[in-house]
C-alpha cells in the first residue's frame, strides 16, 4: 500500500482537536500522530496486521495517553504504521509498506514504532506517540536521527493500548526538539515544572561501547566534552557492566551460556539477562495473543512469523526466576547510579540495516543490540536516545538512563545538554 507522499508513515489521517481552554496550554499549536496500537474511539486498532484489523471491532474509547495530550493542547493528525504485532525492531511491514527512513531512505526505519518515528523525522508532525517494550521507541529514534524517550515502567497508563508484554510495556514518544520532548513528558507524566537537578555522576559503560560499530571517540567524546563544560569533568566515571551485573544479579547464573565466551564481542552477563527476559517476553506475548494466533493463523512477514511462533512454544519454566533477575537488576542499578546518576550506553550497536536484508543475517547484531535495550526494560528505568549527527552518512546516537521515577530529571538533563552536544558533534565531525 503506497503512502509515499507522507513517507509511508500513516495508516490513516484524521483530526482530533485539543480540548478548548481559556489558558495557554503547554502543547498549544503542536501536532502529533499515534502508533496504530493505541485505541481511538471509532477506529479499528490495526496492530500492523490486516488479519488483526479484520477480526477486531472499532474501539469505543480513546486511550488515556492520547486524551492527556489532547488536554495539553496538541492536535492529533492520524495513526501511524507499526511493525506487525509490534514485534520487530527493524520496522518493516510487508502488508502496509515500510515507512521510509527520512534520514537514510535505503535503510530500515527501526521498529516497532516505525511510522511514528518517520512522521517526526520527516517533519510531518511535531511529536508522536509510540510504545516501547524491548526497544520500539529507542531503536527507531536512533535510526531516524531523532529523540526518543522510554519512560519509567508504569509511569504512564497503557490502558487502551494493545498489550504486548505487560511486564515491559511503556508509552513512549518522539520529538526533534528537546524542549518539545520535555513538554510532552510533563503532560504525560503529570510533572511539575522544576529546575534542572545537577547530575551526581555520568557513568560510561565502557564494555557496552566496545561492542559498537561506531568509533568510541565519535559517540562518547561529545558527551564527555559537554558534561565537562556544563558540570565539570569530575562527574564522568567509567564502569564495566559485565562484572558488576554478574556479581550483583546472582539469579542470572542459570542463564549463562556454557563454554568460553569472547568478551571482546559479547557481554556474557547481558546476554544472560537477554535470555532471561526473552522468556518473560515470549510467555506474556503467548498469554496475550496465542489463542488469537492459533485460531486465525494470521499472515505474518518474514522474521516476525518465526519469532511469533517461537513465542507460542514458551512455557512458564523459569519465569519466576526471570522475575527475580528483574528485581535484583533494578536494585543493582539503583545502587550503582544513586538518585541523580546517569548511565550512558549505545542505543544500538551500529547503523540501520539495508531494507529487505535477510533476517537471519541480522540475528547476531539484533541479539547484541537487544541485550543493551533490555537494561532499561528489565530494570524499569527511563531511557532517552539522543541523536549525534551522522558517521559515514548514517545516523549515530547515544542513550542515557536514570533510575525508575527520575523521568523529569532525565528530560530536563537532555534539554540542558542538547545544544552543547550538537556543538561538540559538529566540532568532531570537522576533525
Amino acid at each position: 500500500m503506497a503512502r509515499d507522499s507522507n513517507y509511508g508513515a500513516f495508516m490513516e489521517k484524521f483530526l482530533l482537536q485539543p480540548s478548548p481552554s481559556p489558558h495557554q496550554l503547554p502543547l498549544h499549536a503542536l501536532t502529533f500522530a499515534v502508533k496504530d496500537i493505541f485505541d481511538v474511539d471509532g477506529y479499528v486498532t490495526g496492530f500492523g496486521n490486516p488479519d488483526w484489523a479484520r477480526t477486531h471491532p472499532a474501539a469505543t474509547l480513546t486511550a488515556p495517553a492520547i486524551l492527556a495530550i489532547l488536554r495539553g493542547g496538541a492536535t492529533c493528525v492520524g495513526k501511524t504504521v507499526t511493525a506487525e504485532m509490534a514485534y520487530s525492531i527493524n520496522g518493516e511491514n510487508k502488508h502496509y509498506g515500510t515507512p521510509r527512513n527520512p534520514c537514510v531512505p535505503d535503510r530500515v526505519p527501526g521498529g516497532s514504532s516505525s511510522g511514528s518515528a518517520v512522521a517526526v523525522g520527516a517533519k510531518l508532525v511535531d511529536f508522536a506517540l509510540g510504545t516501547d517494550t524491548g526497544g520500539s521507541v529507542r531503536v527507531p529514534a536512533s535510526y531516524c536521527g531523532i529523540l526518543g524517550f522510554r519512560p519509567s515502567h508504569g509511569a504512564i497508563s497503557t490502558a487502551g493500548v494493545i498489550p504486548l508484554v505487560q511486564t515491559f510495556d511503556t508509552v513512549g514518544w518522539f520529538a526533534r526538539d528537546p524542549v518539545i520532548l520535555n513538554r510532552v513528558g510533563q503532560v504525560l507524566l503529570q510533572l511539575p515544572d522544576v529546575d534542572l537537578v545537577r547530575p551526581s555522576q555520568i557513568i560510561i559503560a565502557e564494555d557496552c561501547f566496545r561492542l559498537s560499530d561506531i568509533p568510541n571517540d565519535r559517540v562518547i567524546q561529545p558527551l564527555v566534552n559537554s558534561v565537562e563544560k556544563l558540570f565539570g569533568g569530575h562527574l564522568v566515571k567509567h564502569a564495566v557492566l559485565e562484572d558488576y551485573v554478574k556479581d550483583k544479579v546472582p539469579s542470572l547464573k542459570q542463564f549463562f551460556s556454557k563454554g568460553n565466551v569472547d568478551q571482546e564481542s559479547n557481554i556474557p552477563s547481558l546476554e544472560a539477562l537477554s535470555s532471561a527476559m526473552r522468556l518473560i517476553i515470549g510467555y506474556e506475548f503467548k498469554n496475550n495473543h496465542g489463542e488469537w494466533i492459533s485460531t486465525v493463523k494470521p499472515d505474518l512477514g518474514p522474521g516476525i512469523s518465526e519469532r511469533v511462533w517461537e513465542a507460542l512454544r514458551t512455557t512458564d519454566e523459569k519465569v519466576d526466576v526471570c522475575h527475580s533477575v528483574k528485581t535484583e537488576l533494578r536494585a543493582a542499578l539503583i545502587a550503582l547510579l544513586g538518585d541523580f546518576g546517569v548511565l550512558a550506553i549505545p542505543t544500538v550497536l551500529g547503523p540501520p540495516s539495508k531494507l529487505q536484508t535477510d533476517p537471519t543475517l541480522l540475528e547476531n547484531f539484533c541479539d547484541k543490540t537487544f541485550s543493551l535495550l533490555l537494561i532499561a526494560s528489565a530494570s524499569g528505568f527511563c531511557q532517552v536516545s539522543i541523536p549525534l549527527g551522522l558517521y559515514d552518512n548514517l545516523p549515530v546516537s547515544i542513550s542515557l538512563l536514570a533510575k525508575h521515577g527520575s523521568d523529569g530529571f532525565l528530560l530536563n538533563l537532555v534539554e540542558t545538554l542538547y545544544d552543547i552536544l550538537k556543538e561538540e558533534v559538529g566540532i568532531i565531525e570537522k576533525m
